[in-house]
C-alpha cells in the first residue's frame, strides 16, 4: 500500500535530497494499485503529543523537499492516492495519472487533517470551493474528474512513461 510510515518518510527525505544535488528529474511513483496510501493510521495513533508533532514536521519537510526540487518532479499515479500519499503528488511539479488512480483525502472520515501541506496545495491547484468540497466530504475522485479539475494534468495508460517522455521532451 505504500505507506508513509516515519522511516519511509525519513527514508524518501533523504534520498530526494540526495538526487537534488545532481539536479535530474524526478519521478515519483507507487505500484499498480497504490501510488501511496498514506500514512500509517496505527502508527499514528501510537504517537503521543510531542512525537505526534515531530512526525508532522518530518512530513512537511519532505514535502518541502519535493515542492522545491531543484528540477522538474513528477508523480506518475497508479491505483490509488490517498492521504499523505496525495499530499507527496500535490508537493510534486506535475502529476500524471493512469485510467484507475483515485484521489482523497479521506481523513476528515476519521477526524483528521492533512498536516503535510495538503490544505495549502490543494486549494491552489483546484480552488478553494473544491477543495474544501474534497476534504469535508472525504470522497474519492477517479482520473478522468481528477484531470477535468485540474488535480492532474494527464490521464494515460502508463504515468511513468509518459512523465519519462515528458522529461525527455523538455532536456
Amino acid at each position: 500500500m505504500n505507506r508513509l510510515t516515519a522511516e519511509c518518510v525519513l527514508a524518501l527525505t533523504e534520498a530526494i535530497r540526495k538526487l537534488g544535488s545532481e539536479k535530474h528529474p524526478l519521478v515519483i511513483t507507487g505500484n499498480e494499485k497504490f501510488f501511496s496510501a498514506g500514512a500509517d493510521l496505527k502508527e499514528i495513533l501510537a504517537l503521543d503529543g510531542p512525537a505526534g508533532l515531530e512526525f508532522s514536521r518530518t512530513g512537511q519537510e519532505l514535502m518541502r523537499s519535493v515542492e522545491h526540487f531543484p528540477a522538474p518532479a513528477y508523480a506518475a499515479i497508479c491505483g490509488y492516492c490517498m492521504g499523505g500519499g496525495l499530499d507527496l503528488a500535490l508537493a510534486c511539479h506535475r502529476r500524471i495519472a493512469a485510467s484507475h488512480a483515485v484521489f482523497g483525502h479521506r481523513g476528515a472520515a476519521l477526524g483528521l487533517i492533512t498536516g503535510w501541506g495538503g490544505t495549502q496545495r490543494l486549494p491552489r491547484l483546484i480552488g478553494r470551493a473544491r477543495a474544501l468540497e474534497m476534504f469535508v466530504a472525504a470522497e474519492k475522485i477517479s482520473a478522468t474528474p481528477a484531470l477535468r479539475m485540474g488535480l492532474v494534468e494527464a490521464v494515460v495508460k502508463d504515468p511513468v512513461a509518459e512523465a519519462l517522455r515528458r522529461i525527455k521532451a523538455s532536456s
